[in-house]
């Protein structure tokens, strides 16, 4: 499929009323249901997995913001997996002919549940193709949904930044023997190991009310790995998916929620689902009600391409890393996973050096700045991307547009772990999470002081 290159910025600048500050911002938001079948196989493990039960719902949301007859932008969670580039930019060719609304100013975000039916093959298991067409359809229709009740959503624009950092960690603990932790952390380091990297606790939330004071969206931001389900061997869109439809029928609105970058932080074993659950809707009640008015006189989307490369690799060396950890840490299955490995290594073998493209985003609403990054994104990279931001405040939607697999920093590519071992889940050659950084920084620069 041909890719389309977006290079344009949709900007504007707002200006106050003269007898004070008027909100013109108007809101649309849907939230659509994905029907899923015992026969759909689903992403998230190294095997082959598939349920006949479900707790709660999977589905597509949709948040548009409009400054009428001046510029539009939409933001969509999908509670997958990831949601690969072909599915994203088919939906936006649909959506542009229905609505208007320009491919450059959508950004659609996976939520990561690695408990719902898969939209692309990795590791040992495949890709559900009729969920596939599901979740292109519902991409379309929520967006087209929230489209048609913009008429109705004239609102104004709350934020604060919260917190909630108690559900997870930096998962990548340094063993003594010099192995990083993958599957139980916890249990393999025994309160040996190190920490690699940092946690990010940082839980923004976004919430747009009518003039009245009653919230009509909310969105929600938090960077932990989505993996839990209240029930055994079910579909669900985990702990996040599972607060956002709680925190909807309490509050009346449609409620998002985006994945940070998480590509390097789990969340606790020793902390339940049921309690994650409760703890972030009591993180995101608590913004809410610290939230403070914020204008929105910049309304403004820039998407763009940026270029990779498959890194090389070498054979013996792979296989040596892996199985030297199954064998300690996985030994009833270490030949299985090892295997599993391989035939992803041979599926590459000749991709290695092979050029590859992919797309970035920034967004931002008044003084809060968005970043899609198609990756899962280590967290010390995204925390640097906070840093660096011009904008106040900025937060990181990972596995935004497209899907290419972990993005690490350097340092973890030499400290080696699962994140790094070659494999359709991990292919980018080392620095490549550095490169999106530096690009994500330019486009907010650009932003910031052209607009």
């Amino acid at each position: 499929m041909k890719h389309f290159l977006f290079t344009t910025i949709t900007a504007i600048l707002l200006v106050d009323c003269v007898l004070g500050y008027e909100s013109k911002l108007r809101v649309g938001a849907s939230a659509v249901n994905l029907e899923a079948n015992g026969q759909m196989v689903l992403a998230g493990y190294i095997q082959s997995r598939y349920s006949e039960n479900q707790e709660g719902e999977l589905r597509v949301t949709a948040v548009l913001f409009e400054k009428p007859g001046i510029s539009k932008v939409a933001i969509v969670s999908c509670d997958v997996l990831w949601v690969p580039r072909h599915i994203v930019d088919a939906a936006l060719v649909e959506i542009e002919k229905k609505t208007g609304i320009s491919q450059n100013n959508i950004l659609v975000n996976a939520t990561h549940t690695h408990h719902a039916p898969s939209t692309a093959p990795a590791h040992d298991f495949g890709v559900s193709e009729p969920w596939c067409a599901q979740v292109k359809m519902g991409i379309i229709r929520a967006v087209v949904d929230a489209n048609k009740k913009l008429k109705e959503g004239e609102c104004e624009f709350y934020f604060h930044l919260g917190e909630e950092k108690t559900i997870g960690a930096n998962s990548r603990l340094l063993l003594p023997d010099g192995i990083v932790t993958w599957i139980n952390p916890r249990r393999e380091s025994a309160g040996k190991g190190k920490p690699t990297g940092p946690f990010d606790p940082q839980l923004p939330v976004l919430d747009f009310r009518d003039l009245e004071g009653q919230s009509l969206a909310i969105i929600w931001n938090h960077s932990t790995h989505t993996i839990g389900t209240l029930g055994n061997n079910v579909r669900s869109p985990s702990f996040y998916g599972l607060a956002a439809q709680e925190l909807e029928n309490e509050t009346g609105a449609v409620v998002s929620f985006l994945e940070g970058a998480s590509g390097s932080t789990h969340n606790i074993d020793g902390v339940p689902v049921s309690s994650c659950i409760g703890r972030l809707k009591a993180a995101v009640h608590d913004a809410r009600s610290k939230a403070t008015l914020h204008r929105v006189e910049k309304l403004l989307s820039i998407k763009r391409p940026f270029k990779f490369k498959v890194r090389h690799f070498i054979e013996s060396d792979e296989a040596a890393n892996i199985n030297r950890y199954c064998k300690k840490y996985f030994q009833t299955q270490a030949k299985y996973v090892g295997g599993v490995f391989a035939k992803m290594r041979n599926q590459l073998k000749s991709k290695q050096g092979e050029e590859r493209e992919t797309l970035l985003q920034a967004m931002v609403i008044g003084d809060v700045a968005i970043v899609g990054v198609p990756a899962e994104y280590f967290t010390i990279l995204g925390v640097d991307v906070k840093k660096r931001s011009p904008f106040k405040y900025t937060f990181i939607a990972e596995l935004a547009n497209d899907w290419i697999g972990y993005l690490p920093d350097r340092e973890a590519h030499r400290l080696g772990g699962y994140q790094t071992w070659m494999g359709l889940h991990s292919y980018a050659e080392p620095g490549t999470g550095e490169r999106v950084a530096d690009e994500l920084i330019a486009m907010l620069k650009e932003l910031k002081v052209g607009y």
